[in-house]
Order: structure tokens, then C-alpha cells, then sequence
């Protein structure tokens, strides 16, 4: 077998594999944050006023 055909196929299989571990990751790790995320009750006017304006 010749050293470009050897290339060639390494490299091909180096590829398959290289994507197979990024296709395994993507299944393996949490898409979402599962932490609560705590919300408070505004204090002041300008809280308030901050608040209804974020929160639209």
C-alpha cells in the first residue's frame, strides 16, 4: 500500500472519530442550567420602576 493511500485513510479515520467524540458530547452533557435562579421583590420606586421595565 502506498504512503498516500495510508495518509489518506488515517486521516479519514482520524476524522470519523474526531466528529464520533463531538457527537457523543453532545448527548453526554446537560443542555440546560438546572440551578434556581432566586427573584426578589423589589424595595424602592426606582427598583420597581427597573423591574416593570425588564420584565416586559
Amino acid at each position: 500500500m502506498s504512503d498516500f493511500k495510508l495518509k489518506l485513510i488515517l486521516s479519514g479515520l482520524g476524522g470519523i472519530v474526531f466528529s464520533f467524540i463531538f457527537i457523543l458530547l453532545t448527548f453526554v452533557l446537560p443542555i440546560k442550567d438546572k440551578k434556581k435562579t432566586q427573584i426578589y421583590k423589589p424595595k424602592g420606586k426606582l427598583e420597581i420602576i427597573s423591574h416593570s421595565l425588564r420584565n416586559k
